[in-house]
């Protein structure tokens, strides 16, 4: 068996074309989507992720509201951008880059944020209307694997869904997502992390695997159910290489399996955009 692969790029390119005449019927009405992006230090990776989202979402019509500030911004410098932002009806959505230098407090500096204009669907409210089941912005790659599923056909609801990894960004919502009373959704979910006793003991019970630890090579063929779709979100760097959660082996086991790179990555882009785009509706309702 080889697994049938998940394309990301192939969908995300699907997405943004369908997002693409929801911002051209914005623009007949004079409303130009934007998406703001505060970043805080000098992370290499934000800064590159921040700029592939201005570079990528600008040609289809999105405003783009980039602010950047110094590793030694107060909280006062941050704060004063995030109200900034709360306030300008030309911005929709925007997304403070995660991490912030250790002096600040990004809970407390996301909590202040507007919950409508939460581009990437991890702002409290949002995250607590999610597990009410409430209508919200969602976090972007749970929402984007959620998108996966689905257009390949792959049966979630009644199905077995395992989660490694309980971040707040991948493991605990899509949990929370997939669990809801609702057509492209109703599983039985499972989440377990590195902390658990061999793993392959829930792994090998999984219709779909979600393998979100950011642990490279920590799922491997052994630990896969012949058949199951396997997700590979979590990603890491070692010895300058980006590695994979999912061995390359487990692509001989897997009925279903998105790659490393084109997988998650591009859909987690084209919900954001999906975000924005609907919260530039909402506000123009």
């Amino acid at each position: 068996m080889t697994a049938i692969k998940l394309d990301g790029e192939v969908l995300a390119a699907k997405v943004k074309a369908g997002l693409v005449a929801r911002i051209e019927a914005l623009a007949d009405r004079g409303i130009t989507p934007g998406l703001g992006t505060l970043l805080v230090g000098d992370d290499p990776a934000s800064h590159k992720y921040v700029g592939m989202k201005h570079d990528e979402y600008g040609p289809l019509g999105v405003a783009s509201f980039d602010e950047r500030l110094p590793a030694d911004a107060t909280e006062a410098d941050v704060l004063a951008v995030v109200e900034r932002f709360n306030a300008d009806r030309a911005v929709d959505a925007f997304i403070l880059q995660y991490p912030f230098p250790a002096h600040l407090d990004y809970e407390s500096i996301l909590l202040r944020a507007d919950p409508a204009k939460d581009a990437d669907g991890l702002h409290p409210v949002n995250l607590g209307k999610l597990v009410m089941g409430v209508d919200a912005p969602i976090a972007c790659t749970p929402f984007g694997i959620q998108a996966m599923l689905v257009d390949a056909g792959i049966p979630i609801a009644g199905q077995h869904v395992v989660i490694v990894g309980r971040g707040l960004t991948i493991g605990r919502p899509l949990a929370n997502l997939l669990s809801l009373k609702r057509p492209d959704a109703n599983a039985a979910v499972t989440v377990v992390h590195t902390g658990v006793p061999d793993l392959g003991v829930h792994t090998r019970q999984a219709d779909i695997l979600v393998a979100a630890a950011g642990s490279p090579e920590l799922i491997t063929a052994d630990m896969v159910k012949p058949g199951a779709a396997v997700i590979a979100a979590g990603v890491s760097f070692h010895d300058g290489k980006l590695r994979s959660d999912v061995a390359a082996d487990v692509a001989e086991v897997a009925g279903w399996l998105s790659p490393k790179t084109g997988g998650v990555g591009p859909m987690t882009r084209a919900m954001l955009l999906h975000n924005t785009v609907v919260a530039a509706e909402r506000a123009n309702a």
